[in-house]
């Protein structure tokens, strides 16, 4: 089979002389993995129970760590066969595995799954800028369409090693902001009591676990980077037990995470839940906080969509890497209509739970279990046990049915 090459590496962390070392991968694993999605988790607890959430987020994690290892597995089996092409992306494997048709699905997903996190961040930064200030004047809709021309600043940026300072203060948002949360939530807890009997255990409305199930799969996207991540470490041997023992760590905070909201706040748990925070120094610097680091992540978040796009419609190129005058203008018309296009649809998202568990039960559902178990069927089917084949035909169908059933939950309404 002919190699087709792309100009649109989907996310190379490191170039091949910079390798990562096991601490620097383990905080790529982070970044990569933990977002604003674990805000929306104690909503999925009052929406699913405790219990049923705490084992929905358990099996997601489990779930998402072991195609994560059929990605690689296969990008083995490829780089075997074919020493000389090696699959760097995701969309290189869908082209090994099925061509050039494999290729335009499988980054046409992760470009919708990019641009599906980049509406949740804008409703996000517009719901608790609206929290924060509470003006009349102004609705979540007016607050993101102000964000929007900072947003377009910042997409011309092209260089994402200009912008990574910026991702990494929008992590450490994130957890000052968990660590401030789950102080709240213990203090309201002592204080209001509670007992488990007051809360949900198992919800007795069962589309209320596909809709839980959504958020955690959600929480848990960034499968997109996997063979990045493995490509930029030193000692790509040991990536496996890293990403074990990271993928245990999240999962488990994002458990604990999810039940102290819960216990805290009960049926009054908002789909962000530093919306139920008291309005006091603390909690308002911890919404801010998160807004300013979305906002310079964002285009972080849109940088690989960019490149996509810009490499299919490469019409002003003159065959070299050198751009002409006339691509530059078209990146920097077609980067602002991307930002404009993405504050027009998070403008019409109602809540940002019931999104987050849209994507999650859509889109990051197909990336995370479908597409790896079939690669992985596809490359490796010859060779495995008959327990393998039916643990991914396992993975493939429950992929689906939830794709399938989630979707319409989320789309009728809890």
């Amino acid at each position: 089979m002919e190699h087709e090459t792309t100009t649109t590496p989907l996310l190379e962390l490191n170039p091949p002389s910079k390798k990562a070392s096991k601490l620097q991968t383990l905080g790529n694993i982070i970044v990569s993995v933990v977002g604003t999605g674990v805000l929306g988790l104690p909503y999925a607890f009052r929406v699913a129970g405790w219990v049923a959430g705490s084992l929905g987020i358990a099996i997601a994690g489990i779930a998402t760590f072991y195609c994560m290892l059929l990605l690689v597995r296969c990008k083995e089996k490829l780089a075997s066969e074919e020493p000389l092409l090696e699959s760097k992306t995701y969309g290189d494997l869908g082209y090994r595995c099925f061509g050039t048709p494999g290729r335009y699905l499988t980054e046409l997903l992760i470009s919708v799954a990019l641009c599906g996190g980049s509406v949740a961040y804008l409703v996000f930064i517009g719901q608790n800028l609206h929290s924060v200030f509470q003006s009349h004047e102004l609705t979540i809709t007016s607050y993101i369409f102000i964000l929007a021309p900072v947003e377009i600043g910042l997409s011309w940026i092209r260089s994402l090693s200009a912008l990574a300072p910026f991702s990494i203060f929008a992590d450490v948002c994130n957890v000052l902001a968990m660590g401030i949360v789950v102080k709240e939530d213990i203090g309201q807890a002592l204080v209001n009591g509670f007992s488990f009997e007051e809360r949900t255990t198992i919800t007795s409305n069962i589309g209320g676990l596909p809709f839980a199930a959504g958020m955690a799969v959600f929480c848990f996207e960034g499968i997109g980077m996997t063979l990045a991540l493995e490509n930029s470490m030193q000692d790509r041997a040991k990536f496996p037990r890293l990403l074990a023992q990271t993928f245990g760590g999240i999962t488990f905070v994002y458990i604990l995470f999810g039940f102290c909201g819960y216990m805290a706040f009960g049926e009054e748990t908002r789909d962000i839940v530093t919306l139920n925070l008291h309005r006091n120094w603390s909690s308002i610097a911890v919404q801010v906080g998160l807004c300013l680091g979305l906002v310079f992540t964002f285009p972080m978040m849109i940088h690989p969509f960019n490149e996509i796009l810009e490499g299919k419609f490469n019409f002003f190129d003159r065959g070299n890497n050198e751009p002409t005058r006339m691509r530059k203008i078209w990146i920097y018309i077609s980067r602002a209509i991307v930002v404009v296009v993405l504050a027009i649809l998070a403008s019409f998202v109602p809540e940002f739970g019931v999104f987050a568990s849209f994507v999650g039960s859509t889109i990051c559902a197909v990336i995370s279990f479908v597409l790896p178990a079939t690669f992985h069927l596809k490359l490796l089917g010859s060779s495995l046990s008959i327990w393998e084949k039916s643990l991914d035909c396992f993975v493939l169908l429950c992929g689906l049915f939830f794709a399938v059933y989630g979707t319409y939950n989320t789309v009728v309404g809890v």
